[in-house]
């Protein structure tokens, strides 16, 4: 791996607003349709990229790891799901950065299933994440609203994906890795749509949703979500391979500054001070577990 810094940031830069940009056409897609439906075209168009690309060059690997390649892909679709759901739903800024809490809970799955040293740094690292986490919710120790509870549970499917990828590519072609949440991330919402025709609850429609024929307007912003969610994943990897990844980390957290601004642009109200607070612990909370090797 070569080591440019620079080029690095660069591309990091790049992503996050890439990323912000797909949270955007997600968020003005939710109002004409469900976030689940949403979920479903965000996807099926990574896994036609994808499968193009295994056809052009086949994969590459060892195997025999079909049991964590499906749990990474659920993880990873109901993290996505419930993302999603709050972008529909919350300040776009808040959505992204209850999103980053991934690396919170990967730093504790990693400690826990991977038996990954955490250390000081990245132990404090997760105290002043929940810290974070209580202030964007506002807890006061009475109870969290939905969207709370599913940005909370976005952040810990994530790092359950992130984690499980630490021993899935020991074993699998990267792509293979994305096209199992990819290909769950096309078929669930699909299923979960055909289950949704016959059986509906209010207080589950982060799950259940019928499908809705999208308008002729839809369809742009379909594919803009595909291209910028495509082009971002492609990005965030050149940042990683040309880098190192505690400096990247770092930079990723930008995503989250990006979001705030799309999201001021759309409508969204500024965050409050306990929400600002919030974040900055959360990103104080990422960089010191990102160090905890050190």
């Amino acid at each position: 791996m070569t080591n440019d810094v620079s080029l690095g940031i660069k591309y990091m830069l790049f992503a996050s607003l890439l990323f912000a940009l797909m949270g955007a056409f997600a968020k003005e897609l939710s109002a004409s349709m469900s976030s689940l439906e949403v979920v479903f075209f965000r996807n099926v168009f990574g896994v036609v990229l994808i499968l193009v690309s295994i056809y052009r060059k086949p994969l590459s690997q060892i195997g025999g790891k079909p049991w964590l390649l499906i749990f990474r892909g659920l993880a990873g679709f109901t993290a996505l799901l419930f993302f999603f759901y709050n972008i529909a739903n919350i300040p776009l800024g808040e959505a992204m950065t209850f999103s980053k809490t991934s690396t919170i809970f990967t730093a504790i799955f990693a400690y826990i299933f991977v038996k990954e040293k955490l250390g000081l740094k990245g132990w404090l690292g997760v105290f002043v994440g929940f810290i974070g986490i209580l202030f964007i919710t506002k807890f006061d120790g009475s109870s969290l609203d939905k969207t709370d509870w599913l940005g909370i549970l976005s952040g810990v499917g994530a790092g359950l994906a992130y984690t499980s990828i630490r021993e899935l590519r020991k074993y699998y072609d990267s792509r293979a890795i994305v096209l199992s949440f990819m290909t769950i991330g096309t078929v669930g919402p699909v299923i979960l749509m055909i289950i949704s025709e016959f059986y509906m609850n209010e207080n589950l429609d982060f799950v259940f949703a019928t499908f809705v024929m999208p308008k002729p307007n839809d369809w742009l912003f379909i594919i803009l979500l595909g291209v910028v969610a495509t082009f971002a994943q492609i990005y965030m990897t050149k940042a990683y391979s040309v880098a190192k990844a505690g400096i990247i980390g770092t930079i990723s957290y930008s995503n989250i500054a990006f979001s705030i601004v799309v999201g001021l642009l759309l409508g969204d109200a500024f965050p409050d001070i306990w929400i600002i607070l919030g974040i900055i612990l959360i990103i104080i909370s990422g960089l010191l577990v990102s160090m905890k090797k050190d």
